[in-house]
């Protein structure tokens, strides 16, 4: 029916950005049948043209020229998974198995929780499972997923051997999926094709009888996925992924999948980097093509995003640690000279500034018309945004170095006496938590909880309406790094080196990833990723779900602020004085 090229955009002339080419010939005789096969072609587009995954490939363009259409995709770089079946000498290990499958199931939960319509795959098969140069999974060839609508008998169509018995009927839900991951499975851990096979016949070739090296537990998970009838598979992706999380676990697989695997640790080149005339501890932050970074030689800098160009800096007089925020053309930002800075983007200058009685260390958080932020004079600050004049500063009794978030309608923010206080817009108290040793993390809003880290080596998930303790997590060491939350996991690192992730909900460990030295940065999450530096001078890329390691970047300093993650680039500083950017 067509083909798929490796392509160049030619819109980016000054880069070689690769895109695939799905061409398909349509050269049906009948009028009315070609008319289909194009409006089909064009509903797999408008199809992926909804979909925002990272193991679904981006749709960039589509068009139809004479008797062939076309598709311009994201490309790829990996074989797909029939590929390498058939390249291996031997089985497929099972940790890498399991690695692949919790991301199948991943991006499976994505589709059937579309809005407004769940999307069912349909073709689930080794061939349509590309393995890209990360060793992770992407989901290819979308020309016969369709929306679902409860009642509605679909065309008797999908792949025969990998195809749930309904689905032969016309009748594939959600499960249907579930039953084709079942029989990818099995075949990558047999290597057993089950189209050479008598249908439905995967209980006449148990998997442990041709691969004894697949544990009993993973055995079990592919059974309940390949069950004849519906209703006695797995529920859903998401009870299908829990149960392979629980093989992982219980077989030492996690452990694992989070270290065995390749990593590019090396020869790794960023697109640019910036020397500064100091340290670069903060974070940074990224508007209209403009980074804007601290620095410790007291300058706030104003940096090309694209290119690494100096634009302008802005001397204050002491140094820079906290995170700039941007609002209606101006920039704000703290500094140790015991001021709030209000520059102009445009040009540098400055608009206004704010004193307090103690250095700023506490990056700025702007709502309801209000800056609020911290200061080493104990108190947090919440000043309008136009005039710059103090609405009402409360003291918490001991320096702040936390930045506030507002939730439920309250200001909480962390102090180094390790109080966490919740006031209101009107500047009074409205709760007051007390750890055991100094808050200097930041804490993260998510529904009705807050989750910040302390010194005192605990996680912690407070109710942000009263400030009581919704659980408590033991961290191995005690923590400055500020949590970040995605997909009901919460991940935060502590001084005793680890990044871990824990299970929003239960307080659970999901799992940890051990780093050379205290980490002291704060993750990021971007798309199925997780950034995060340490004290080791490394930057680390981690897949979140699993804590594997992608890659690392090696500075020569420490990474104590945050990275910043911004169309598919990274922006990080070091105490090497350099600011970089890296590809995501």
């Amino acid at each position: 029916m067509g083909s798929v090229y490796r392509a160049r955009d030619l819109h980016f002339p000054n880069v070689v950005k690769l895109v695939a080419v799905k061409e398909m010939i349509n050269l049906a005789p009948d009028p009315l049948v070609r008319q289909t096969i194009v409006q089909n072609f064009e509903r797999e587009a408008n199809l992926l043209a909804t979909l925002n995954h990272p193991s679904i490939p981006r749709i960039y363009d589509y068009f139809s020229q004479d008797n062939r259409s076309y598709l311009v995709l994201e490309f790829v770089h990996g074989k797909d998974l029939e590929t390498v079946i058939d390249d291996s000498n031997g089985f497929m290990p099972e940790d890498q198995v399991i690695s692949w499958a919790i991301q199948l199931c991943d991006v499976l939960a994505y589709l059937h929780g579309h809005k407004p319509d769940p999307i069912i795959f349909r073709d689930m098969k080794p061939s349509n499972v590309m393995i890209n140069h990360n060793g992770d999974v992407v989901l290819v060839d979308f020309g016969i997923a369709k929306t679902f609508q409860t009642g509605i008998k679909g065309t008797m169509i999908g792949t025969e051997g990998y195809s749930p018995p309904e689905q032969y009927r016309g009748e594939a839900t959600q499960l249907a999926d579930i039953y084709s991951l079942g029989a990818t499975l099995h075949h990558t851990l047999t290597r057993r094709d089950p189209r050479l096979e008598p249908p439905f016949s995967f209980a006449e070739r148990p998997i442990r009888r041709i691969n004894s090296n697949v544990s009993v537990e993973l055995e079990a998970v592919v059974n309940t996925a390949l069950q004849y009838n519906p209703s006695e598979r797995f529920p859903g992706a998401p009870a299908m992924k829990e149960a392979l999380m629980n093989v992982a676990r219980k077989t030492g697989a996690l452990t694992k999948i989070t270290s065995a695997l390749p990593v590019k640790t090396g020869g790794i080149k960023p697109l640019w980097s910036f020397k500064c005339e100091d340290e670069v501890r903060g974070t940074p932050i990224l508007h209209q093509n403009t980074l804007f970074i601290g620095c410790y030689d007291n300058n706030l800098y104003a940096l090309n995003a694209a290119e690494g160009r100096f634009q302008w800096k802005y001397a204050a007089e002491g140094g820079i640690v906290a995170r700039p925020a941007v609002y209606d053309g101006n920039i704000f930002f703290g500094s140790e000279d015991q001021r709030l800075h209000v520059v102009s983007i445009r040009s540098g200058k400055v608009v206004w500034t704010y004193y307090t009685d103690g250095k700023v260390r506490s990056s700025p958080r702007i709502a309801e018309g209000h800056i609020f932020f911290g200061s080493d004079d104990n108190c947090l600050h919440a000043v309008n945004l136009t005039s710059g004049r103090a609405v009402w500063k409360f003291d918490t009794g001991d320096p702040i170095h936390s930045t506030p978030v507002v939730a439920n309608e309250l200001v909480c923010v962390g102090t180094e006496g390790g109080g966490m206080c919740a006031i209101d817009f009107r500047g009074e108290l409205k709760w007051r938590f007390q750890a055991k040793r100094a808050i200097t993390s930041s804490p993260a809003a998510e529904g009705q909880a807050i989750y910040f880290s302390s010194l005192d080596s605990t996680l912690y998930a407070l109710d942000s309406k009263n400030g009581w303790v919704i659980w408590r997590f033991r961290l191995g060491k005690g923590s400055v790094s500020s949590p970040v939350v995605a997909d009901g996991l919460v991940f935060v690192g502590a001084a005793d080196g680890f990044i871990y992730c824990v299970d929003a909900r239960t307080a659970k460990e999901v799992w940890r990833f051990r780093t050379d030295n205290q980490v002291s940065s704060s993750p990021t999450i971007y798309k199925d990723s997780l950034y995060c530096g340490s004290v080791d001078g490394s930057l680390y890329c981690l897949e979140y779900r699993s804590g594997r390691l992608r890659w690392k970047f090696e500075t020569e300093g420490h990474i104590t602020g945050s990275p910043l993650v911004f169309d598919d680039i990274v922006y990080v500083g070091s105490t090497d004085h350099q600011v970089y950017a890296l590809f995501a």
